[in-house]
């Protein structure tokens, strides 16, 4: 009989043996309410995922993480180099969700949200008990030797979770690049875009290589969620727990035993089946307790509702709950650690949305030319400038042209003097600005410049205009 105070399975993990070698998860085929719920919020974040890239809100990708080119969109927000500081904001009020919802509800993310988890298991794990078959059938092929059907449903496998893969670095790739340059590729010749089809081949083998082989280990070694929520769960966390109180009870857990009634008998509800233990996807035991390995994904509380079902004992032996709920009959409480985040997390949300309303389509930088002085010409004034605009709309703009707005002047452009603006570009140039000297009451005076597009105007901006000292 097993003891919850016995803390030597936490130091190793489930997935490795005695000797230090790769023991194989084969998880029990999950089925039950909650495995119904998650399917239909994976199948919505599948389909979310792998259109997002290619859906465009006023012209812009709905999602792209284009790290090269240090351009962004989120949620057909267009984000550039000068919009740093809303991308970093916006990551962080992720981050922060991403901490309230641990500090709430554990290791939620993990099971319901994301991706790993997701392709893992309601696609690839999916075919394959389609092709293997359940846990006993897969344990039976695993120690088969090698013939024809193994050899068969092996390569059958491998195969079409090398097309998968193909198709989820495609996408992949899509988020990175934007959708246009990997439709172009795709249409175009490859060769051409040699860069982006090396780029390509790499995540297909990195996709291929977690799916078929790392597995859970990406949940258990790589990913540090798992590290993060050891200081961020307490007592009142809700988590993916078993009743060990009920399940123990006085004598501990142990077999069923039909003739006997267990309310007298003094044994734990728990019947020891360890169906839980083999639904896990990540091989661990949840009667253990709290783990860094356990994703939430519900599979045991499925599981163990089916055999307490079955046996005539109350479900919700492994259920949602705390820690304190168990131990101390306490419901929910929404405690003052959790207040804190939710006003942090307010308090960044509101900024982040007040900022992005704020946020200028067109980003304008005039300065003058570095190492230049001002030139007379006649009763003018001249200074050489130079310009930058970054255009970050999906508008093209075709006969824009710069005014002087707060003095009297001229602007003299050098080449064109309206010129195309295109969409997500950037515009630069120089002009000249003559200013009659009259008009200058100081050495260096602060001008105002209109941006235009026809008579539309645009955007203004300010720079300093130099002239002769003023002698009082």
């Amino acid at each position: 009989m097993s003891k919850i105070s016995d803390e030597k399975f936490r130091d190793t993990i489930g997935t490795l043996t005695e000797d230090g070698k790769r023991a194989w998860v084969y998880p029990k085929k999950p089925s039950g309410r909650f495995y119904q719920y998650r399917k239909y919020v994976s199948y919505f974040l599948l389909v979310f995922l792998l259109s997002a890239p290619f859906i465009k809100v006023n012209g812009n990708q709905f999602l792209m993480f284009n790290v090269l080119e240090r351009r962004f969109n989120i949620f057909g927000f267009a984000f550039w180099p000068q919009d740093f500081y809303l991308f970093v904001l916006s990551m962080l009020v992720g981050i922060v969700f991403v901490i309230l919802f641990t500090v709430a509800f554990g290791r939620i993310f993990c099971g319901w949200i994301c991706p790993q988890t997701i392709f893992m298991e309601m696609v690839f794990r999916r075919i394959e008990y389609w092709i293997d078959g359940d846990r006993g059938a897969q344990l039976r092929l695993e120690k088969q030797a090698w013939n024809g059907e193994k050899i068969r449903k092996r390569l059958f496998k491998w195969i079409l979770f090398f097309l998968i893969s193909f198709l989820i670095a495609n996408v992949f790739l899509a988020y990175l690049i934007g959708s246009d340059a990997l439709i172009q590729m795709v249409t175009d010749n490859p060769l051409n875009h040699l860069s982006n089809l090396v780029a390509l081949l790499v995540f297909t083998g990195v996709f291929y290589f977690v799916f078929v082989w790392f597995r859970e280990q990406v949940c258990i070694i790589a990913c540090p969620y798992g590290r993060l929520q050891g200081v961020l769960l307490d007592d009142k966390s809700i988590i993916v727990a078993y009743d060990h109180v009920r399940g123990e009870k006085e004598k501990g857990r142990a077999k069923l035993n039909k003739n006997e009634d267990r309310a007298l008998t003094g044994k734990g509800d728990c019947i020891d089946c360890k169906q839980c233990v083999h639904v896990c996807p990540t091989g661990i035991d949840i009667r253990n307790g709290t783990q860094l390995e356990c994703i939430n994904c519900t599979a045991c509380i499925d599981e163990c509702d089916t055999i307490m079902d079955k046996v005539g004992l109350p479900k919700g032996l492994i259920r949602y709950a705390s820690e304190a709920e168990i131990t101390q009959k306490t419901p929910f409480e929404f405690t003052l650690r959790m207040k804190g985040y939710t006003i942090v997390l307010c308090l960044l949300t509101t900024i982040f949305i007040g900022m992005l309303f704020l946020r200028k389509d067109l980003d304008v930088t005039v300065l003058r030319l570095p190492g230049q002085l001002y030139e007379h010409k006649g009763a003018n004034i001249s200074n050489v400038f130079t310009y930058k605009i970054v255009n970050k709309s999906a508008k093209e703009f075709k006969a824009v042209h710069f005014e002087l707005v707060s003095d009297k002047g001229k602007i003299i452009p050098v080449g064109k003097s309206r010129f195309a603006l295109q969409k997500e570009a950037i515009t630069q140039g120089t002009f000249f600005i003559e200013i009659p000297e009259v008009a200058l009451e100081k050495d260096k005076t602060t001008i105002t410049i209109g941006v235009y597009n026809g008579e539309e105007l645009l955007e203004t901006t300010q720079t300093n205009f130099l002239g002769p000292r003023r002698f009082n």
